[in-house]
C-alpha cells in the first residue's frame, strides 16, 4: 500500500509514467535524506540535553516545543524537495540508463537515452551511451543480414551448376568442353566466396598468420600494376605508379599487401571509364610507410562512403554480381592492413574519383 501511493505521488509530480527503476532510484534518495534528517534531529536534542543546565528554562522549552514541532516538519519538507531536486538532476540519469540497460538485456536495440540533462557531464555520457547501443544495433543489424548474403551468393553458382549438370542427364546439354567449363567456372566463384570468407574470419579473430620480410615499397606497387596492364590497356585506362624514394624498404606480408592493393586497383578499373588514369603512389610518412590508390572513376556518393569496408557492400548489386565481385574484397583489404598495425581509409565524391590511403606504422619501414 505504501509502495502503491509513493508510485502515485511520483507519477503525478514527477513524470506521466516511473517504472521501478526510477523508484528504485528516488526511494533510495529520499532513504539517504531521511537517514541525515534524524541524524541531525538526535545531534540537535544531545546537544540541547548537554547544555540544559545552561539554558534558562523558559528558552530550553521554547527550544524543545520548535524542535517537536516546525524543525522536523521544515527538515522533512527540504528533504523531500531536495530528494526531488537531487533525483532529477542524478538520480533521473542514472534512472534512465538502467532502464535503457533492462531494455537492451531484452533485445530491444532501439532503445535511446535523452541527451538534454541539467548537467552536461550526464548529457555526455547519454550520447556515449546512445554511440555505443548504435553500434550494437548497427553490427547486430550486419550479424541478421549476413546469412541472407552468404545464401544470396551462393545461390546463383549453385543453381547454375545444378541446372548444368539436370541439363547433361535429361540430354539437354550436351557433355561437352563448353558445358563443362561453365560449370567449373562456377565451382571457382564458390570457391572463392569460401576462401575469402576465410580469410576474412581469420584476419578479424587476429588469427591470419603473416609471412613478414623486408622489400622494396616500389617493388610491390611495380608488380601489383604489372598484374593488371592488359586490363587497363583493354580499358583505355592508364595506370601509372610513382614512388618518391625508389630504395625505401617495409617489413610485411608481400603477399597480402599485393592482395590489398590488387582489390583496389581491381575496384578501381570497374569504376573507371575510358581514358580514365589510376595512379598508385608509395612514399615515407611520419607515422611510417604511405600507399595510395587513387582514380578518376565515378567515385562514391557519401551516404555509400561509411559503408563500403563491409562485408558485402557493393555499390550496384547486379552489376558488380556479373562481374564476379562478392562484396568481401574491400572489407578483406581492410582487417589485412589492419593485421599490418596499419589504417585504410577512403575520399571520394560522385563524379570525382576515388582515393584509398594505406598507413602502415613505422615498425614496417627498413
Amino acid at each position: 500500500m505504501k509502495k502503491s501511493t509513493l508510485q502515485e505521488i511520483l507519477g503525478r509530480r514527477l513524470r506521466p509514467s516511473l517504472d521501478r527503476n526510477h523508484l528504485f532510484v528516488f526511494e533510495r534518495i529520499l532513504t539517504i535524506l531521511g537517514g541525515l534528517t534524524v541524524i541531525c534531529l538526535i545531534s540537535v536534542l544531545l546537544t540541547l540535553y548537554l547544555f540544559s543546565n545552561q539554558i534558562p528554562e523558559s528558552y530550553f522549552r521554547v527550544a524543545l516545543l520548535l524542535i517537536g514541532t516546525g524543525i522536523p516538519f521544515a527538515i522533512i519538507v527540504v528533504a523531500f524537495l531536495s530528494g526531488i531536486n537531487i533525483y532529477r538532476r542524478m538520480g533521473k540519469p542514472f534512472a534512465d540508463i538502467m532502464s535503457a540497460s533492462d531494455a537492451i538485456a531484452n533485445g530491444d536495440l532501439s532503445t535511446r537515452l535523452p541527451e538534454n540533462y541539467h548537467h552536461q557531464e550526464m548529457g555526455d555520457l547519454a550520447k556515449r551511451f546512445n554511440n555505443m547501443v548504435k553500434e550494437m544495433e548497427r553490427a547486430d543489424q550486419q550479424r541478421k543480414n549476413l546469412t541472407a548474403d552468404i545464401a544470396h551468393e551462393l545461390r546463383t553458382p549453385l543453381q547454375i551448376i545444378q541446372g548444368n549438370l539436370e541439363g547433361v542427364l535429361d540430354g539437354v546439354f550436351e557433355l561437352d568442353e563448353a558445358n563443362i567449363t561453365d560449370t567449373l567456372d562456377e565451382t571457382r566463384l564458390l570457391a572463392r566466396l569460401v576462401n575469402d570468407l576465410q580469410t576474412l574470419s581469420l584476419a578479424e579473430n587476429g588469427e591470419l598468420a603473416l609471412h613478414t620480410r623486408p622489400f622494396l615499397l616500389a617493388d610491390l606497387l611495380s608488380d601489383a600494376a604489372t598484374g593488371f596492364e592488359s586490363r587497363a590497356a583493354a580499358q583505355n585506362v592508364t595506370l601509372h605508379t610513382d614512388t618518391s624514394d625508389l630504395s625505401l624498404k617495409i617489413s610485411a606480408d608481400y603477399d597480402r599487401l599485393i592482395q590489398v592493393i590488387s582489390n583496389l586497383v581491381a575496384n578501381a578499373l570497374r569504376f573507371t571509364p575510358e581514358n580514365g588514369k589510376i595512379t598508385l603512389c608509395g612514399e615515407a610518412a611520419s607515422q611510417g610507410a604511405r600507399i595510395t590508390i587513387s582514380d578518376t572513376g565515378t567515385g562514391i556518393s557519401s551516404e555509400d562512403l561509411p559503408y563500403i569496408f563491409d562485408r558485402f557492400w557493393r555499390g550496384d548489386k547486379s552489376r558488380e554480381r556479373a562481374k564476379g565481385n562478392n562484396g568481401l574484397g574491400l572489407a578483406i583489404s581492410k582487417q589485412l592492413v589492419l593485421a599490418h598495425g596499419g589504417t585504410i581509409s577512403a575520399q571520394s565524391e560522385l563524379g570525382e574519383g576515388a582515393t584509398f590511403v594505406i598507413e602502415l606504422p613505422a615498425q614496417n619501414l627498413r
